[in-house]
């Protein structure tokens, strides 16, 4: 019996999605968003800065105390004081960040590797002797030596860290050099490796299931993408196509995912694009009559992946592009007869309805087309 490789998700959208231009979540969104991860399935949720103050730390022990099944994790600098700050929190585990780059290291730190390690192996073994449970977020290590990654890595461990984090902070990878990274990556270490990637060139969905493929086991997301500049990989995108990488498994209920991003959408305000993958509106939306004869035939030959594992539906509407099949159906759904020239004569109007309007025709529409054809026939 083949064992499957467990995936975790870890979402981080109410620290990095927060993070995105404008958006700013009350406590009580924050909750509802924490809520509805766990209903989700998503195993660990990485709730929120401490070091941002009282009110933070107020908001992420509230979290804490909701949760039942997902575990929430806050974010820290490498830093005394925002272990200390994450200790008020209540909350027992933490991923502690630092850059690994060399220009994050001299511009933001302004220090070098052997600093970079020092403060590495103190503040990982204050937080493990604090009884925190302790991930090494190694910011920037797309752009950095790759031998000091290792170095960086090895040292967390020893200092007690469990788990190591790449981040590729400025969305800079492709998804070949993300596989062969975190080969390298699985074939000098133990330690469990997650990837956090950003979505300036795009790519984010696509490394992140690469990292994946190449032995990573816990992949960073955010709700549709939010995040910094670009965004993160989105948690949706990620969720489903984990079925393109065999012999793995995650918790992740997929049904729960537009519920989830609608929830989000408007605590963001940043509203869910018709196009959207998994969760946007046309997602699974056909309007194209060649398509939609061949769903009416065989809903495979259209739908490499069925509206049903989300908890949707298929959805056909009439427009510019649509053909008999498809206005045949729709009349039929409405209890209309039709032969074939009265349905072509009804799809005439719709073309020229939707390209004079720009858009796919209404029910109301499509009623009065008939009658009129119907009425002259």
């Amino acid at each position: 019996m083949t064992t499957l490789r467990k995936i975790v998700i870890n979402d981080s959208t109410l620290r990095d999605g927060e993070q995105a231009p404008g958006v700013s979540f009350t406590l009580d969104e924050k909750l509802a968003i924490a809520l509805a991860l766990e209903r989700a399935g998503v195993e660990e949720i990485e709730a929120g800065t401490p070091a941002m103050g009282v009110a933070e730390v107020e908001g992420l022990a509230e979290i804490g105390r909701v949760l039942r099944t997902s575990e929430p994790i806050a974010w820290c600098r490498m830093t005394r004081a925002d272990v200390d700050a994450a200790i008020r929190t209540g909350l027992q585990r933490v991923n502690l960040s630092i850059p690994l780059s060399d220009i994050q290291m001299s511009a933001k730190l302004k220090a070098d590797r052997p600093e970079v390690l020092r403060r590495i192996r103190e503040v990982i073994s204050y937080a493990v002797d604090c009884g925190l449970r302790v991930a090494l977020g190694g910011e920037d290590s797309s752009r950095a030596d790759f031998d000091f990654v290792l170095t960086a890595a090895e040292t967390a461990a020893k200092a007690g860290a469990h788990r190591y984090r790449f981040a590729d902070t400025l969305g800079s990878m492709d998804p070949f050099s993300v596989y062969d990274t975190f080969r390298q990556l699985r074939s000098h270490f133990d330690l469990e490796l997650e990837f956090h990637g950003h979505d300036d060139l795009g790519m984010a969905t696509a490394n992140t299931l690469a990292a994946l493929r190449g032995g990573a086991a816990h992949a960073s997301v955010c709700v549709l993408g939010l995040g910094e500049r670009a965004g993160n990989a989105a948690l949706e995108e990620v969720a489903a196509g984990l079925r393109l990488l065999p012999g793995t498994t995650s918790s992740v209920d997929l049904s729960q995912l537009l519920p989830l991003a609608e929830i989000v959408a408007s605590a963001s305000r940043h509203p869910i694009p018709p196009g959207k993958a998994i969760v946007g509106a046309n997602a699974f939306t056909h309007e194209s009559g060649i398509h939609v004869d061949g769903l009416m035939k065989d809903p495979l030959t259209y739908e490499a992946l069925s509206p049903s594992m989300f908890g949707r539906h298929r959805r056909i509407v009439l427009g510019k592009h649509s053909g008999m099949a498809s206005v045949a159906g729709a009349l039929q759904e409405l209890g209309l007869a039709a032969d074939k020239h009265q349905t072509r004569l009804v799809l005439v109007h719709i073309q020229e309805r939707s390209m004079q309007a720009k858009r796919a025709v209404s029910t109301e529409e499509l009623l009065e087309f008939y009658a009129q054809v119907s009425g002259a026939a």
